[in-house]
C-alpha cells in the first residue's frame, strides 16, 4: 500500500507547492509510482513547479465524481513513473465531500507507491480535506518568526486533530541571513515545535525553473534546491541522510 503524504503551510509564500513538486519528482526518479494532487481549489500552481503547463490534467473531482479512472491522470513528460491532477476551479473546498477524497485516496494508496497532496496556504476546508485523509504531514515553514510562528500553530492543529506523523522542512534557507540574525535551524525547530524533516537552501534555480516551463530537478539537477528535494525524498523512504546546510 502506498502512503499518502500531506504538504502543508501556515502562511503563504513559504514555497510549499516548489517543495512538493521537487519531492514528487526525486521519488518518481528513485523509481516509485508517484501522484502529485494539487488540492489548492481556485489557486492552483503545481502544475507550474512540476513543469506541466502544457500538459492536458484532469482534476482530482473528475476523478471523485466517477467520470475518470486514476490510470486517466495526467503523466509527466519526463517522469515516465509520475503522475499528476490538477485542482477543481468552480467548486469552493467546503463543497468538496470528504468521504468522496478520501475513497479516492484509499484507492489511490492501492495504484501508486506515494501520494503527495499539495494542500493551500492556511486552516480553511482545504487544509482539512488534505489533512485528514493523509498519512503523513510535511509542514512547509521558512525561518522567518512569522512562518515560524504560523508553522507552530499548524503543528497544534494537527495534534489536536490527532495527528503524530508531522514533520518540519525549512524551505528558503539562506545561511547568510541566519548568520546575520543569529537563528539556527534548531532554534527554527524549537520554536515550531515539530521535529525536523529536511531544509531545502534559497535557490534562484526554483524561479528560473518555473519560468521556463521545467521541473526544478531537470533543469537544475546539481542545485541546492534540488539536492535538497532528493535528501528529504530519500529520509522519506528510510533511508539515511545526514541534515546539512549544503
Amino acid at each position: 500500500m502506498g502512503e499518502v503524504f500531506a504538504v502543508l503551510s501556515g502562511k503563504g509564500g513559504t514555497g510549499k507547492t516548489s517543495v512538493c513538486a521537487g519531492i514528487a519528482s526525486a521519488l518518481a526518479e528513485s523509481g516509485l509510482r508517484v501522484l502529485a494532487i494539487d488540492c489548492d481549489v481556485g489557486l492552483r500552481n503545481l502544475d507550474i513547479s512540476l513543469g506541466m503547463t502544457d500538459t492536458p490534467a484532469l482534476s482530482f473531482l473528475d476523478v471523485m465524481r466517477g467520470d475518470y479512472s486514476l490510470e486517466e491522470a495526467a503523466r509527466h513528460p519526463m517522469y515516465e513513473s509520475l503522475y499528476f491532477l490538477t485542482a477543481p476551479m468552480n467548486c469552493p473546498a467546503e463543497q468538496i465531500d470528504r468521504a468522496g477524497f478520501a475513497a479516492m485516496l484509499e484507492e489511490a494508496r492501492r495504484k501508486f507507491d506515494a501520494i503527495l497532496l499539495d494542500a493551500p496556504a492556511g486552516l480553511d476546508s482545504g487544509f482539512l480535506l488534505t489533512a485528514v485523509s493523509a498519512d503523513r504531514h510535511l509542514l512547509v515553514t521558512g525561518a522567518g518568526p512569522a512562518a515560524v510562528r504560523d508553522a507552530a500553530r499548524v503543528g497544534d492543529v494537527l495534534e489536536l486533530m490527532g495527528k503524530r506523523n508531522v514533520r518540519m522542512i525549512v524551505n528558503r534557507v539562506s545561511r547568510e541571513m541566519l548568520s546575520t540574525v543569529r537563528v539556527t535551524i534548531d532554534d527554527v525547530m524549537d520554536t515550531a515545535g515539530v521535529p525536523l524533516l529536511g531544509v531545502v537552501l534559497e535557490d534562484p534555480s526554483v524561479t528560473l525553473a518555473a519560468s521556463f516551463g521545467r521541473p526544478l530537478l531537470y533543469y537544475a539537477r546539481r542545485g541546492p534546491a534540488a539536492q535538497g528535494c532528493r535528501r528529504i525524498a530519500r529520509r522519506l523512504q528510510g533511508l539515511y541522510e545526514p541534515i546539512t546546510l549544503k
